[in-house]
């Protein structure tokens, strides 16, 4: 992707094929490309332009796609140094996630107003204690008794531009972002768990008001890196497993196909 195809509003997905899914709700394509699990279009939906673009698994991905966004909007390439105008972003990732807290039922759209990092990507960078909610963080890890060998958890807040675009269709969450699918979500195959009772304990912290509400895998690197790097930016996730219930909702796509068109809509509205 080059600067010029990248538009100022941006939705992320994680599945590659949900880059097409997103394109289905354009009124217009102009440029589409792909690259490993990086799949991106750019186009219009009304007079409006908008990128879609997948970046895989993980915060680590998060880091890639967030930093090389950045650059496009920021960087001269010609001279490798900072534009002087900065160049502002409106994100939003889309995606899927297992609900905690009981009374959130399956298919719920889980807005993550705060995103809890237990990844630690944000601990490598300077200054991270600017973003973070720090209270947050302290009484989180007495709660839960935080093991000593983990990475220091970051508790970041989403952009409220974004947040106030779909506050009246979605469930107001807290959501764990996890460095992995199974031990960092509290399941068990064959490993035991450096903190066996970790599902019970996320499900009881609360603190000033908030509940964790959900377990995805991306949301707290997106929130923290636009945070530092001057973009508005919030994830937004359907529930399709429920960890309290031990259930799931297999036949999920179409609910995920409809939160994605309401985000194309609402991103461009």
């Amino acid at each position: 992707m080059r600067p010029e195809q990248l538009a100022d509003s941006v939705i992320l997905v994680g599945d590659p094929a949900r880059v097409g899914m997103a394109k289905s709700f354009f009124s217009s394509i102009e440029e589409e490309g792909a690259s490993r699990e990086f799949v991106w279009a750019t186009g219009r939906r009304g007079g409006k332009r908008i990128t879609a673009l997948s970046t895989g698994i993980g915060t680590d991905n998060i880091d890639i796609v967030m930093t090389e966004l950045d650059a496009l909007a920021n960087i001269d390439f010609t001279t490798r140094e900072v534009k002087p105008m900065h160049r502002t972003l409106d994100i939003l990732r889309v995606g899927t996630c297992g609900a905690i807290q009981p009374e959130i039922p399956l298919g719920s759209f889980i807005l993550s107003h705060i995103s809890v990092g237990c990844d630690g990507l944000m601990n490598w960078y300077a200054d991270r204690d600017r973003i973070a909610l720090t209270d947050f963080e302290e009484a989180f890890k007495k709660h839960v008794h935080w093991d000593r060998h983990l990475p220091d958890p970051y508790f970041v807040r989403a952009s409220q531009k974004i947040l106030d675009k779909f506050a009246d269709c979605t469930v107001k969450g807290m959501t764990i972002s996890a460095s992995g699918f199974y031990g960092p979500q509290g399941r068990v195959v064959r490993l035991g768990l450096a903190m066996p009772n970790m599902l019970e304990d996320f499900e009881s912290f609360e603190h000033n008001g908030f509940k964790i509400s959900n377990f995805e895998m991306e949301s707290s690197a997106l929130a923290g890196l636009a945070a530092h790097l001057g973009h508005q930016a919030a994830t937004v996730c359907c529930a399709v497993a429920h960890r309290h219930f031990k259930d799931a909702n297999t036949n999920y796509q179409p609910r995920v196909l409809e939160l994605i068109g309401l985000a194309v809509e609402r991103m461009t509205a």
